[in-house]
């Protein structure tokens, strides 16, 4: 997902790379590598060394892309993050009800702590290391989640939120989201997280914030 380059089968005869797509490659291994680093050593002990050794890149290369170690730990969360929503609007479908769309994005969640189990660390450390960084993920994570979450309720309803109230709302999902990811992420087994533990959510979300009204009247 992050820092992986696929060469599709149309491009394989090609021996060279163009400069511009060795920079592309190179910067990605570079983001690949502090991953991984971050994930083991943290922040702090995350240095151009160990990262371009992890990378296999001559650490002369690495300010060919960075000024400097900061330069990269500061755009570390966002590229992260940005992988993150990716992965979650891509299981989202159209047809499929607010409801059940909430619980894909938290079956995704834990998808991406399967595939990037450094992730709580990367999130949680760079509110220190990389502040201005972490501000801005939070910032358009909400943003963006109270959009999302917008769209699924009428704007008619006398019940239903205002868009300050769905920021608390994103805020308790997000927060809920993180304690689930640090008790049930089974992240060596094939299995992300027990079915229970989703069915539990949807139940949540289907009982809670979308109730079906008719249901409840009936």
């Amino acid at each position: 997902m992050i820092g992986e380059h696929s060469i599709g089968e149309s491009e394989r005869p090609r021996v060279k790379l163009r400069r511009n797509e060795k920079h592309i490659v190179t910067k990605r291994s570079l983001f690949a590598a502090a991953i991984k680093v971050v994930g083991k050593y943290g922040y702090a002990g995350a240095s151009v060394a160990r990262i371009t050794a992890e990378a296999g890149i001559a650490q002369g290369t690495f300010y060919l892309h960075f000024e400097n170690r900061q330069a990269l730990l500061d755009q570390l969360l966002p590229v992260v993050g940005q992988a993150v929503v990716q992965a979650m609007r891509e299981r989202l479908d159209d047809k499929l009800s607010e409801e059940q769309r909430e619980v894909e994005r938290c079956r995704a969640f834990f998808d991406v702590l399967h595939e990037v189990p450094e992730f709580f660390r990367i999130q949680n450390e760079a509110e220190l290391f990389a502040p201005d960084a972490y501000t801005n993920h939070i910032d358009g994570v909400v943003s963006s989640y109270v959009r999302a979450l917008k769209r699924g309720f009428d704007p008619q309803d006398p019940d239903g939120y205002s868009d300050d109230e769905l920021e608390v709302i994103v805020h308790i999902l997000l927060g809920a989201r993180a304690c689930m990811g640090k008790r049930y992420a089974n992240l060596d087994n094939e299995e992300n997280v027990p079915e229970y533990v989703i069915s539990a959510y949807s139940k949540l979300m289907r009982r809670g914030l979308f109730p079906n009204k008719a249901a409840i009247s009936a």
